[in-house]
């Protein structure tokens, strides 16, 4: 898919992309850079797979770091700021992409510390270390920006509680942030085929993503999605602060919407 941002349109920014070694991270990552962005690309463990990010965005010509950071360890958070701002300078884009809970091993509480806690700490943590003007974006699926008032898939449930809940703290958050004139903004999409969620989705429960797809007409795939997160990253934001990626027919609004 071509870049939505046009060239050069980002120069003297810097953008910093959490979870954004592979996937809808990773092509957001590389939207922005081609834009002209100076790009961190964080991870949490797959250091190869986010050098190889930055090494495409390099040779395309931009500008990009690879940063290690556990978004649940704040002073792993404040070392990837601080390594930030050292390499680049102020935050101009700070996109909220990294999220999971479908993980095994890490503990029943690891979506919540994750999908909540640790964007509430990394939104604190950036603060400082924001431009003047900067813009943050926190990517969420309708299934769990919805997920008081339309029901998930029992497999996805925790996940969506807790990113919902983790988008209710930073909404909390929005006096402050107006306060220090930083926007914000929350893309909700709907199912993403290709993503890892979707695989484990699918292999939770056979023909899941199939069945959403009938029901919604069609499902972005990573590319077309990570275009909608990278255009929220500059286009104005939205009275309710909410830009809609899909069909959002079948879901309730609550009082937020």
């Amino acid at each position: 898919m071509s870049n939505p941002l046009a060239a050069g349109s980002l120069s003297g920014r810097v953008a910093l992309v959490t979870g954004s070694s592979r996937g809808i991270g990773a092509d957001t990552a590389r939207y922005l850079a081609e834009a002209g962005a100076a790009v961190v690309v964080n991870y949490r463990s797959k250091a190869p797979r986010a050098d190889k990010v930055v090494a495409e965005i390099t040779a395309g010509g931009g500008r990009a770091i690879a940063v290690g950071a556990d978004l649940t360890d704040p002073a792993s958070v404040a070392e990837m700021f601080a390594r930030t701002e050292s390499e680049f300078g102020p935050i101009d884009v700070l996109v909220l992409n990294a999220s999971g809970g479908m993980e095994t091993g890490m503990g029943d509480d690891y979506a919540m510390r994750l999908n909540r806690d640790a964007q509430v700490n990394v939104v604190e943590g950036a603060l400082g270390h924001l431009a003047e003007g900067a813009r943050i974006v926190f990517v969420t699926s309708h299934q769990a920006h919805f997920i008081r008032t339309t029901p998930t898939m029992p497999e996805y449930e925790p996940v969506a509680l807790s990113k919902r809940a983790g988008e209710d703290a930073l909404r909390a958050k929005l006096p402050e942030l107006d306060a220090a004139g930083v926007e914000f903004v929350v893309v909700s999409g709907d199912m993403i085929e290709g993503t890892i969620t979707a695989t484990l989705l699918e292999r939770a429960n056979p023909g899941a993503i199939q069945e959403r797809k009938a029901e919604a007409g069609r499902l972005y795939n990573v590319a077309e999605f990570a275009a909608e997160v990278a255009l929220a990253a500059v286009e104005p934001v939205p009275a309710d602060h909410t830009r809609y990626v899909g069909d959002v027919s079948g879901f309730t609004p609550d009082s937020l919407d």
